[in-house]
């Protein structure tokens, strides 16, 4: 694989180590499966996108974005704490409307950034060649948003937000409000999935009404990998592990649809993603089946 290929992975592994955080804040933190993330995506995507092509700053047009983002999440608690919808069908609710608003936004399928400023255009980074910029630029862009995700779940409304997800009824019996930090963790979630979107956006030149589909699907791979080869129990090894699970998938793929003795295509970009979430599924399982069998175990000793 070219180094312009590796770097392009690298790339779009940063950008969904943010999906990674987000998704790892809902689903591991508070608990709450959340598929609002396929529309958050591409909402932060057509949102930066409109903005930028209206002639607003690119920061201002990607930050927008980032509140609408955690203005999606918030509907989707919303209708889980208030209305009593359960989590998984008022999250794909707010997915599937989010379809119908993106269009709305964009007033088209997809909108071209060829020619438009972005943030990335906009950040001299000394004479750094684009391949090279782009990558350096998310590295600090991602950094900044892993140390302030550990900061917060290091604050009281983090750990009052870490015990909701925990267990909810102790948190209640504490006098926490589990349900205004459910609220505000999808909030907090979405966000960063649409910050990855604007992100994307930007990168990729464009923003297109399909280009969150399977967005759950590469979050999740990304917590996966990251906590199947970072196992901890410490929050700052854990949201590393999701970012560094995020670059490792994306380079992954990369490295498969490169290789020419497999013989895969871009076609075959979920097949791919799927046997690698099954092969890191199987490493905990196969790691205690190990460590049960190794000499001096009690389990193993039977």
């Amino acid at each position: 694989m070219s180094l312009i290929a590796s770097l392009g992975a690298i790339e779009i592994g940063l950008i969904f180590g943010l999906v990674a955080l987000g998704v790892f804040i809902s689903f591991r933190i508070i608990n709450f499966p959340d598929l609002t993330v396929d529309g958050s995506f591409p909402l932060g995507a057509a949102v930066a996108a409109a903005l930028i092509v209206a002639g607003w700053n690119p920061f201002a047009a990607t930050a927008l974005a980032c509140v609408a983002g955690a203005a999606s999440g918030w509907i989707t608690a919303w209708l889980n704490v208030r209305l009593k919808i359960m989590q998984l069908l008022a999250s794909i609710l707010v997915m599937i409307a989010l379809y119908s608003v993106n269009l709305r936004v964009m007033g088209k399928p997809n909108v071209a950034l060829i020619s438009e400023p972005t943030v990335f255009s906009l950040v001299p980074i000394g004479d750094l060649p684009e391949y090279w910029a782009k990558p350096a630029l998310l590295l600090v862009i991602v950094v900044v948003a892993k140390l302030l995700v550990d900061w917060f779940f290091a604050s009281e409304a983090g750990l009052a937000m870490r015990a909701t997800g925990s267990n909810a009824r102790m948190a209640r019996a504490q006098g926490i409000s589990t349900d205004r930090h459910t609220v505000l963790g999808l909030a907090l979630s979405n966000a960063l999935v649409a910050l990855a979107g604007a992100l994307f956006a930007q990168t990729q030149g464009a923003a297109d009404i399909s280009m969150g589909i399977g967005t759950i699907v590469i979050g999740l791979a990304a917590v996966i990998i990251g906590e199947t080869l970072m196992p901890s129990r410490s929050l700052v090894v854990t949201t590393l592990a999701c970012i560094l699970g995020a670059v490792l998938y994306r380079f992954f793929i990369a490295l498969a649809l490169n290789t020419e003795f497999m013989g895969l295509q871009a076609q075959d970009l979920n097949l791919v993603t799927a046997v690698l979430v099954a092969l890191a599924l199987m490493v905990p399982v196969y790691k205690r089946k190990l460590a049960g069998w190794m000499p001096g175990n009690a389990k193993g000793a039977k």
